[in-house]
C-alpha cells in the first residue's frame, strides 16, 4: 500500500518511469510518506543514511558510478541545507543527483512553526532545475497536470545537456501516515531526444510515431522570419499533402490557413480530432486551437524545441525533440518522398490519413473562401482587410508588425504573409517601439498595425530624433480595449468600459504633430480607401500615420457575425485545393 498523498504518488510513479532505481533516504517525519513509497517499490533500492551531509555525497558517489540519476530524500527544515555541499559538487561535476525534500505547508512559513524555512529555491543556482510541487486533491485537474509536468521537467533536466543536480520540493499536509492507496497512478511520462541533427536518431524516435498515426497533424507556432528560407516550399508541400498542417501568420510558412475559423464550424465533431500532433515553433494566438487540442486527450503530442524548453501547451506532451524545427521538417519530408514506412492511405478509408486530411482541407478551404467573400461594414475588420489588399497591390517589400490583442487576431484572418508580433509575453507594451527599431535598420518599409491602447501606451517610441520616412503606422482607434467586448460575461460588469477597457476620447493627431509624423485620418469607408494609398506611398521624408476611427460595438458585432455565420456550415467541395 502507498501513501494517500497524491503529489508523493505522482513523484514516485515518475521516478520509476524515468529509471531511478536507487535512493538514499534520511530520517524524518515529514518525508516519511516519500520514504515509505520508495521502500514499497520493488524497483527502487533504499539506502538509509542519518547525516544529510553524508547522505548527499553517498548519493553522489552512486550516481557517479552508475552514470544515472540517484535520489537523496530529506525531511523539512535545515535538512535540505545540509545536502548543499554535495549538490555543489554534483553541479560542477555534472552528476544527475535528484534532491527530494519534504516540506511543510507554505502558509506556515515564517510563523515560528518547527522545521519550517523557505525551501523552494533554497539551493539557488547550484541546481539545473528546481520545482515546488502542488498538492492536487484529485485526478484530472489542472493541479494534477501541473504536478506531473513539474516532476517530468525536473527529471528530464537531470540528464539533459551533460547532466546535473535538480531539486524537487514536496509540501505535505498532515496527517502524514495514511498508507491506504492500493497502487501508484498511471502517470504520463515525457521522453526527450537530446539536441541532434542526426536524421537516424530522429527517424528512430519520432518518425515511427508520425507514420503510425491514422490522423497526423502538425501545428506550427510563432517562428523566426528565416524559417521559410530554410524550409523549401517543395518540402513543405510534400508534408502538407500527407498530414494536416495548421499555422498562423506568425509562422513563416507558405499560405497561412484559417484553422481558427474552421474550428468554429467543426465544433465537437469527433472526425477532426488527431491521434498524433507534432508541435513546432513558439506561441499560438488561437485560444480556440489550444482548447481543441487540450480536449484531444488520447492524441500523442510530440514537440520540437531547439532550446530544449519543455512547454506542455496542450497538457499531454509525451515526447520532446531537441532539434531545429527546419531539420525535423526536412527529415519528415524526405521520408515521405522516399516512401519509407509511409502509408498515406486510401481516401476510401474513413479513418485513415487521406480521409482525415481531406476532411480538414474541406473545412480550411471553406473558411478561406468565407474570409474572401465576407464583406465587413466599416470597422476595424474592414480597415485591416483594406490595408492587406492595398499592401499586396503596392508591389513593395514591407516588414509588417502587428500589435497584440485584436490587431494580431485580425492579421490571422487577412494577412497572407509573415507577421512580426511581440507574442512571447503577449503584452500591449512595446509593439510600436519594436516596429520603430526595425525601421531604423531595415532597407525597406516597415508598417505597424496597432490598437489605440497599445499605441498610446507606447507613444514615446515616436519621441525619437532618428525616425525615418520608411515607417508607417495604421492606428485602429475605437476608443478603448475592443477585445474586452468579446469576452462573454464581462458585459454584465459596470466597470467594463471605463475601468477594464480604459475607454477614452483621445486622438493621435497631437502626438504626430509634436513628433513631425505625417497624420492622416478616416471616419468612413470612403475616407479609409482614399487614405490607404497615402499611407503606403512610395517615398516620404517622414513617418506616416493613418488613424482609423471606428465604433467599438460595431467592431465586436462585425467579428461576431463573421464567426457565427461559420458555426452551422457544412463542408462542401470548394475551389481551393
Amino acid at each position: 500500500m502507498y501513501s494517500n498523498k497524491n503529489n508523493v504518488n505522482i513523484l514516485t510513479a515518475l521516478l520509476l518511469q524515468h529509471g531511478v532505481s536507487h535512493a538514499v533516504v534520511c530520517p524524518g517525519s515529514r518525508n516519511a510518506p516519500i520514504v515509505h513509497n520508495l521502500d514499497t517499490c520493488p524497483q527502487i533500492t533504499c539506502h538509509p543514511v542519518t547525516d544529510e551531509r553524508s547522505a548527499g555525497f553517498v548519493a553522489l558517489g552512486m550516481a557517479q558510478q552508475l552514470q544515472a540519476p540517484v535520489a537523496v530524500c530529506v525531511t523539512s527544515g535545515s535538512a535540505l541545507l545540509n545536502v548543499s555541499p554535495a549538490v555543489a559538487e554534483a553541479f560542477y561535476q555534472h552528476v544527475p543527483l535528484v534532491v527530494i525534500s519534504a516540506d511543510r505547508p507554505p502558509m506556515w512559513i515564517d510563523q515560528l512553526d518547527g522545521q519550517t524555512i523557505w525551501q523552494a529555491g533554497a539551493l539557488g543556482q547550484l541546481v539545473k532545475k528546481a520545482v515546488n510541487l502542488p498538492e492536487p486533491a484529485r485526478a484530472a485537474t489542472d493541479e494534477w497536470w501541473h504536478c506531473n509536468r513539474l516532476v517530468n521537467e525536473a527529471l528530464l533536466a537531470a540528464t539533459a545537456d551533460g547532466m546535473g543536480p535538480v531539486h524537487i520540493n514536496v509540501p505535505i499536509h498532515e496527517p502524514l501516515f495514511d498508507f491506504t492507496t492500493d497502487s501508484l497512478p498511471s502517470e504520463r511520462v515525457i521522453r526527450a531526444i537530446p539536441m541532434t541533427t542526426d536524421a537516424e536518431l530522429i527517424g528512430h524516435e519520432l518518425l515511427p510515431r508520425f507514420f503510425a498515426a491514422r490522423r497526423p497533424m502538425i501545428v506550427v507556432g510563432q517562428t523566426k522570419a528565416a524559417l521559410s528560407s530554410v524550409v523549401q516550399e517543395p518540402w513543405f508541400n510534400c508534408i502538407s499533402h500527407y498530414a494536416v498542417v495548421l499555422h498562423e501568420a506568425l509562422a513563416d510558412l507558405p499560405c497561412p490557413n484559417h484553422f481558427d475559423e474552421a474550428l468554429v464550424s467543426i465544433g465537437d465533431a469527433p472526425d477532426y480530432r488527431p491521434d498524433f500532433v507534432l508541435v513546432l515553433g513558439g506561441t499560438l494566438v488561437s485560444k480556440r486551437l489550444k482548447q481543441f487540442l487540450r480536449s484531444c486527450s488520447h492524441a500523442t503530442i510530440a514537440a520540437v524545441s531547439e532550446s530544449g524548453q519543455l512547454a506542455d501547451t496542450f497538457t499531454h506532451l509525451s515526447l520532446l525533440v531537441r532539434a531545429r524545427p527546419a531539420d525535423v521538417l526536412q527529415f519528415i519530408a524526405q521520408a515521405i518522398a522516399q516512401g519509407d514506412n509511409c502509408h498515406a492511405g486510401s481516401s476510401q478509408d474513413i479513418d485513415g490519413p487521406a480521409s482525415f486530411r481531406r476532411r480538414w482541407h474541406l473545412r480550411l478551404n471553406q473558411a478561406a473562401d468565407h474570409a474572401a467573400r465576407f464583406s465587413p461594414p466599416y470597422s476595424q475588420m474592414a480597415a485591416v482587410r483594406c490595408f492587406e489588399q492595398s499592401l499586396a497591390a503596392s508591389g513593395r517589400t514591407w516588414s509588417v508588425h502587428y500589435a497584440n490583442s485584436s490587431a494580431v487576431r485580425l492579421a490571422n484572418i487577412y494577412a497572407d504573409h509573415y507577421v512580426s508580433c511581440n507574442r512571447g509575453v503577449n503584452g500591449i507594451e512595446g509593439s510600436l517601439s519594436a516596429a520603430v527599431g526595425s525601421s531604423l535598420v531595415a532597407p525597406y518599409g516597415v508598417v505597424c498595425v496597432i490598437g489605440d491602447l497599445s499605441f498610446f501606451y507606447d507613444q514615446n517610441s515616436l519621441w525619437n530624433q532618428q525616425l525615418r520616412g520608411n515607417l508607417r503606422i495604421l492606428l485602429l482607434n475605437n476608443g478603448g480595449g475592443g477585445i474586452f467586448r468579446q469576452l462573454k460575461g464581462l458585459e454584465k460588469s459596470a466597470a467594463r468600459d471605463v475601468l477594464v477597457a480604459a475607454a477614452h476620447h483621445t486622438s493621435a493627431e497631437g502626438i504626430c504633430r509634436q513628433n513631425d509624423v505625417v497624420y492622416l485620418s478616416a471616419h468612413t469607408q470612403q475616407q479609409l480607401q482614399a487614405a490607404m494609398p497615402q499611407l503606403l506611398i512610395d517615398d516620404s521624408p517622414r513617418p506616416v500615420l493613418l488613424e482609423v476611427f471606428t465604433d467599438a460595438d460595431t467592431d465586436a458585432l462585425t467579428l461576431s457575425t463573421y464567426l457565427d455565420s461559420l458555426s452551422h456550415q457544412e463542408p462542401s467541395v470548394v475551389s481551393k485545393q
